[in-house]
């Protein structure tokens, strides 16, 4: 599909090394061009996916890192062959357009990075994040964050928070943790890819929100892990469940996935009961139309995104999230997810058969 995206893309451009008109390496179609759109949370690990996939399979993806928000109105309009999210769709989303399947891809950790001079251990509990993004804690040496950290000597400095600026599924995923553990989170501002933050200061993206922190002092944010990694930037054990004070690993983030997993794959992962588990962990998902018969895309073209998805529930693909910071997904995730493709359609023909 060779479309423009209305929005201005951050391209993660996977290109085919056999020409665009070569075939696929089982010899059954063309190599095929796809694009897709939307989160940046997951943008490290697409970004080698979709080269090894390129590699494997002969097919080119463009991807542009626009937010869950973007990416999914592009879905609506059509003009993509999937979507990225860190938000699952709501029932009343999924009424507004023609129906879709939710394809998780791998599992990540929302952190609380922070600029703080020398200080590089830094614990924070649930309800203190809530206040510090609520406005209620304005100041790092409040005592409530003293009464956390008794080992650390906090600045007499103003907090200055940082948050999305674009419709994000990161925002989804951290509102969604703080409605589950601040009841004054829950009346006041709710859970949803934008929320009316009161105060601090906007980015676009995470690796916006990323750069704001490591060039802002006194700053706390929530990015992707992978983006506080990249950049050098510390970030906060935060209090689970069970009290704990957890680093996000592949191990702490898996430990939060324990619980069922709906046949959908739609589930919030966030403040998990599990001994362990990192308690803003979640999935991200590709979504796609269960008919893939839309905007003049042909047969090739649908079965080449199906085997994409194929692929990153692959083990090969799968091993690579730990490498750059995610964890991998659960079997029951990828048993479901494979169940799931099989009733996409093309001209309401099974594609898998």
């Amino acid at each position: 599909m060779k479309k423009k995206f209305s929005s201005i893309m951050t391209l993660a451009v996977a290109l085919a090394l056999t020409a665009c008109g070569g075939n696929s390496n089982d010899g059954s179609r063309k190599a095929q061009e796809l694009s897709g759109a939307g989160a940046t949370f997951p943008l490290p690990f697409y970004n080698v996916v979709f080269e090894n996939f390129a590699q494997v399979n002969g097919d080119a993806v463009a991807y542009g890192g626009i937010g869950s928000g973007g990416g999914v109105r592009n879905l609506r309009d059509e003009i993509v062959d999937f979507a990225g999210s860190d938000a699952f769709l709501s029932d009343k989303e999924m009424a507004e357009m023609n129906p879709v399947i939710h394809v998780p891809t791998c599992m990540g950790a929302v952190v609380l990075a922070y600029n703080l001079d020398g200080i590089s251990e830094l614990k924070l509990s649930g309800e203190v994040i809530a206040d510090i993004f609520a406005g209620n804690i304005k100041m790092w040496n409040d005592e409530r964050l003293a009464a956390l950290n008794p080992d650390v000597t906090l600045p007499a400095e103003a907090i200055i928070p940082v948050f999305r600026s674009d419709g994000s599924g990161t925002t989804f995923v951290f509102t969604d943790y703080l409605t589950k553990v601040s009841p004054m989170w829950a009346s006041n501002f709710g859970a949803g890819k934008s929320v009316n933050f009161p105060s601090g200061q906007a980015a676009k993206g995470n690796p916006g929100v990323a750069g704001v922190i490591k060039q802002t002092k006194n700053s706390i944010g929530y990015v992707g892990s992978e983006y506080a990694f990249a950049q050098k930037i510390p970030y906060a054990r935060v209090q689970n469940q069970r009290g704990e004070y957890v680093l996000p690993s592949s191990a702490t983030i898996s430990a939060a996935a324990s619980g069922e997993i709906p046949a959908d794959t739609r589930c919030s992962i966030t403040n998990a009961d599990a001994a362990g588990a990192y308690p803003i962990s979640t999935f991200t998902w590709m979504i796609i139309y269960k008919e893939q018969n839309y905007s003049d895309r042909s047969k090739e073209q649908a079965m080449a995104t199906l085997d994409l998805l194929k692929y990153i529930l692959s083990d090969e693909a799968q091993n690579i999230t730990s490498e750059v910071h995610y964890a991998p997904l659960p079997a029951k995730a990828k048993e479901l997810s494979m169940t799931n493709l099989k009733t996409v359609t093309f001209d309401g023909v099974a594609i898998l058969q």
